[in-house]
């Protein structure tokens, strides 16, 4: 696809963390592509000129394993320019217009904090180059449901909602994608997604790692906040939201919005939350600290469709292994016509979203030999990580195209703050848990009846 309409791609906080481990290699993927061939500026504050910029790109390549001598590797650091001036005056967004010229069709994309999202769209609209861009903006989306709200409230200000793309760099994951294409082009799947086959759903994000050097950032967010009101629940709408209307994914966020907002609040009842032994002695980390870095939850949802499907999700840090799998469990046949009691496992369909792409369905096969002996055998497509593309490289290039449906939604944003805000702060005391473990023994609780977490190590 070719990226005509955009003239150029603007990047505030380019000299960041996020555009050093990810931005400039998906750079490199898009020019590769062919995708992007227009200026890209990047505005930060630094006290650099441009073949600094342009020198911390290269370093980026290199600290992500690419060569910075390919073709496309030189052609995307050709295409750097760079504006240094302090975000908080508006000389540096006149320099940006300036550096931008003729250009028309503009995309700015905020990689700073939320907090400095109303200020840098004031200032593009200050310079004259609001009406008609777009406007990419990295996740959190608010703190809560209220902070939500003012923060695009802000942003309508300046842009409105179909010019503004949201970033959740989850909805870009191949594995994700596989989710959905898994569903959609194949008819023997969807017909099965509800509540007359399908007994309840599973998810688990399993980290093995700590919080490591992002113990003050943590500190102050917590593992609902940080994975579960974006990601997870972005991840569960995937598999369960209706198929979208009309044509192609254009109608796709609708039907995850519709979904989403379904889903009953979260209750104390129904919240499990944990941190893992030696929390407390990360640097960053407030002593006293009861900030869960372990969560699970159960919830169900009020369609029609999955009326009385328990949905259970955990997710947590200092795991045994880091692995995230959504498993639709299905119901018993209605008869025991081979005398099975107690009857085997349950029918499952697996999709594994990180870290490699698979999709996995169990099952019952006679044991050879006499008798009526079942056996379990998976059916798996499997992909090894390594070819996928990188998740920024698909979501920049989504919003050069001006294509929607890789971004978060403002409705569904809202909807899942509904969702969590109950259980956020203290309303749900904090179990410890070993290092290593699945969490906390108390997240058991939240399972249905007869039913064991998935292990997706196993």
């Amino acid at each position: 696809m070719a990226t005509d309409q955009v003239d150029a791609l603007v990047i505030f906080g380019a000299t960041g963390d996020l555009a050093k481990l990810e931005t400039f290699p998906a750079l490199v993927g898009l020019v590769d592509r062919g995708v992007l061939d227009v200026p890209v500026i990047g505005v930060a504050k630094n006290g650099w000129g441009v073949d600094q910029f342009r020198d911390y790109a290269v370093a980026s390549l290199k600290l992500n394993h690419m060569d910075p001598d390919t073709t496309a590797a030189q052609k995307m650091v050709s295409l750097l320019n760079y504006v240094d001036g302090d975000l908080g005056d508006d000389n540096t967004y006149h320099a940006m217009s300036d550096m931008v010229g003729e250009g028309k069709q503009i995309l700015f994309y905020l990689e700073v904090p939320p907090l400095l999202f109303g200020r840098i769209a004031q200032g593009i609209a200050t310079a004259g180059r609001a009406k008609g861009n777009r406007i990419m903006v990295e996740k959190p989306f608010g703190t809560d449901l209220d902070s939500s709200r003012k923060l695009n409230a802000t942003m309508h200000q300046y842009f409105p909602e179909e010019a503004i793309f949201r970033v959740d760099d989850w909805l870009a994951f191949e594995p994700v994608e596989n989710v959905l294409f898994g569903r959609f082009a194949n008819a023997v799947v969807e017909p099965l997604l509800n509540r007359t086959y399908v007994e309840s759903i599973q998810i688990t994000m399993a980290e093995a790692f700590d919080v490591s050097d992002r113990g003050a950032f943590y500190d102050r967010t917590g593992a609902i906040r940080d994975v579960v009101q974006n990601h997870m629940l972005q991840v569960l709408a995937t598999v369960m939201a209706d198929p979208p209307e009309g044509e192609g994914l254009s109608n796709w966020r609708d039907a995850k919005a519709r979904l989403v907002s379904s889903l009953t609040s979260l209750t104390a009842e129904h919240t499990v939350r944990g941190q893992y032994e030696g929390y407390h002695d990360v640097a960053g980390v407030d002593p006293r600290s009861t900030v869960e870095t372990y969560v699970a939850i159960r919830l169900t949802s009020d369609s029609w469709r999955w009326a009385g499907v328990p949905i259970v999700i955990r997710a947590g840090k200092c795991m045994t292994v880091t692995a995230t799998e959504v498993t639709v469990r299905f119901r018993h046949p209605p008869r025991d016509i081979f005398g099975l009691a107690p009857l085997p496992h349950n029918n499952e369909l697996r999709f594994r979203v990180w870290p490699e792409t698979a999709v996995t369905l169990t099952l019952a096969g006679k044991k050879p030999g006499p008798g009526w002996e079942p056996q379990m055998e998976e059916l798996t497509f499997a992909q090894r990580p390594g070819s996928d593309q990188r998740p920024y490289d698909r979501l920049i290039g989504a919003a050069l195209d001006g294509t929607r449906w890789l971004f978060a939604q403002q409705d569904t944003v809202e909807a899942a703050w509904k969702i969590v805000e109950p259980v956020l702060g203290d309303v749900v005391p904090v179990h410890p848990y070993a290092k290593g473990s699945w969490g906390p023994e108390e997240a058991d609780r939240l399972l249905p009846d007869r039913d064991l977490w998935h292990d997706p190590a196993g």
